[in-house]
């Protein structure tokens, strides 16, 4: 398969070719591993965004809740009653004013239920504390995850309950002022907004780590997170783009994406970690790799295929040469055509080869068969008799008719065999079909008044090459064997005409038909080659001329007519005249 590398030629190509495939072998795999990192990046992106998205939105919703109650609490002096009664006492102070405070004829107003209600989805809502301060402390009410209220009182705003960090919660300030008196202040509320609940739905996500720090620099992680992701995430805060690339170590790097909040005091920070990134995503990049690997070695042996036919090309060129320089014209089997250089040298070159042969074939081998043949008809294929008879005709006639008849049969005559025995073998179908009609002209005059001839040949076979005398024996068949003297029309027709791939040339007589067992004969005869007998040398003579000029384009019938008579059917092909 690779013996085209034993041509220096072709080494030098198959290197640089195989060189250049590779190159942009792994180009292509780069900038496609390139493109999917982006996009699986961008994923990440999209994945962050979407879960930043999502908490900014719980806490809105929560901050527009808190509002609403806040209207709630102003709108109703009862509820504004029992804050006050709650911010100014211990548990048991708390309960004792709201039974004293109570009428039998309305409803008892209670602000933790109240809370736990409006604002905390019976307890399990994000709002897990909201705690009411005076200026030295506060009081407390808690809701557990299964929405059990608990109190505390009493608590100096110093105590470790208020201590506001991203890790308890986000934490909203309200004002409490007295509905009476606006500028009175009566305390201060405060809701806290539970971080894990809040960040469960970011934990939704597909987020390899994820944080959100505050401004004070405490850290909640999300997802994932160590000692050394915490100092990531500090060193993203830190910096001032919102997404890029940080480096995590030796020749490893992590791409970081950062949201701050407008209403809140923290920032949403996700990271992804480029060789966690490409393990996770290996098998992908593995049929990557395999198609680039697949394609490359396609591209190589398309470039093999293509070098080793080109130089078998080029062998057959340098062969075809060769066999030139020694007039060696063996047939060979065609080179295969093809739309390059050496494919279109190599197939002329075989068609060179080719047409010498023809022509060698035609000019020479013919020359030699003519030479041959034409000894022949003038010992039997011309009737040794047919001059005798002829001049005997013309002298006859002479007697009784006047002197200018008696030339215009000699002067046919003289035209005949001046035209036969000319040197040149290959003339026109027109000229043979003249030669032919001086012919049928002095056997006009042997049968007066019994004999009649006429020529059909459409002007498309006129140009035709052929070769020299060949009509002439095949109408002398009709004489001798065919010709009815006691008739008084023995007809002789010559039709010519082309169809699609073919001409088409017929002598039809209506003279006697031949039995079929000798007609069979004589096509078996013709078929093998065989030497025929005398009486056929004239049609053997014909058909072996006719071969050896246009080969195997060239074939002939003989036909028994339905009425009477005999059909010579002689076929060319178009393929045959296009390789004279």
């Amino acid at each position: 398969m690779l013996s085209f590398m034993r041509i220096k030629i072709y080494r030098g190509k198959f290197v640089a070719y195989a060189v250049f495939v590779v190159f942009i072998g792994l180009a292509l795999g780069a900038v496609t591993c390139a493109v999917l990192l982006d996009q699986w990046i961008g994923n990440s992106r999209n994945e962050a965004a979407g879960a930043f998205s999502r908490v900014e939105s719980a806490l809105q919703y929560d901050a527009d809740r808190i509002e609403a109650f806040m209207q709630r609490v102003y709108s109703n002096n009862d509820l504004v009653s029992d804050i006050r009664s709650f911010l100014g006492n211990n548990a048991e102070g708390y309960l004792t004013n709201r039974l004293q405070g109570s009428q039998f004829n309305r409803p008892l107003v209670s602000f933790p239920e109240d809370i736990r209600s409006f604002l905390g989805n019976g307890g399990r809502g994000d709002i897990t504390q909201i705690s009411l301060h005076t200026e030295q402390e506060g009081n407390v009410v808690s809701f557990d995850s299964n929405g059990n209220m608990s109190f505390l009182f009493r608590l100096p705003n110093t105590d470790e309950t208020f201590r506001e960090t991203i890790h308890r919660g986000f934490v909203y300030h309200k004002k409490l002022s007295d509905p009476n008196q606006i500028s009175r202040q009566l305390g201060e509320l405060r809701f806290l907004v539970n971080s894990e609940r809040i960040f469960k739905t970011a934990q939704n996500s597909r987020l390899d780590e994820a944080a959100a720090i505050s401004g004070s620099g405490d850290v909640y992680f999300i997802s994932g997170g160590d000692r050394g992701t915490e100092e990531l995430v500090r060193r993203v805060a830190a910096d001032e783009r919102t997404h890029g690339y940080l480096g995590t170590g030796f020749a490893n790097r992590a791409y970081f994406v950062k949201f701050t909040s407008n209403e809140f005091d923290y920032r949403f920070v996700s990271i992804v970690d480029l060789t966690t990134l490409i393990h996770r995503q290996a098998n992908v990049l593995l049929v990557v790799f395999l198609i680039v690997l697949t394609a490359m070695i396609s591209v190589l042996l398309l470039i093999v295929y293509n070098l080793r036919e080109d130089a078998n090309f080029l062998r057959r060129i340098i062969v075809s040469i060769g066999r030139a320089k020694t007039a060696d014209f063996t047939p060979v089997s065609p080179a295969r055509y093809r739309r390059n250089e050496y494919g279109m040298i190599a197939r002329e070159l075989d068609d060179m080869i080719h047409q010498l042969d023809r022509h060698i074939r035609t000019n020479y081998l013919l020359k030699l068969k003519q030479q041959e043949t034409e000894m022949k008809a003038l010992q039997a294929q011309i009737n040794p008799h047919f001059l005798y008879n002829t001049l005997e005709v013309i002298r006859s006639s002479a007697l009784v008719n006047s002197v200018d008849y008696t030339s215009d049969a000699i002067a046919t005559l003289g035209a005949l065999y001046r035209d036969i025995v000319k040197n040149d073998n290959i003339i026109r179908l027109d000229s043979e079909l003249a030669l032919l009609q001086k012919y049928l002209k002095i056997m006009e005059l042997k049968y007066p008044d019994r004999f009649y001839y006429q020529f059909n040949v459409e002007p498309a076979l006129l140009a035709l090459p052929t070769v020299k005398f060949w009509m002439q024996p095949l109408a002398e068949n009709f004489f001798v064997h065919g010709f009815n003297p006691e008739s008084e029309f023995n007809l002789l027709i010559v039709n010519g005409w082309e169809e699609e791939t073919r001409f088409m040339l017929e002598i039809v007589d209506n003279g006697n038909r031949i039995p079929e067992e000798r007609l069979a004969e004589i096509r078996r005869k013709l078929a093998r080659g065989d030497d025929a007998p005398l009486d056929n040398i004239g049609l053997r003579n014909v058909y072996t001329r006719l071969h050896f000029f246009y080969g195997t384009g060239f074939s002939m019938m003989i036909d028994n007519n339905e009425e009477a008579g005999v059909k010579i059917s002689v076929i060319l092909s178009k393929e045959a005249i296009g390789d004279v």
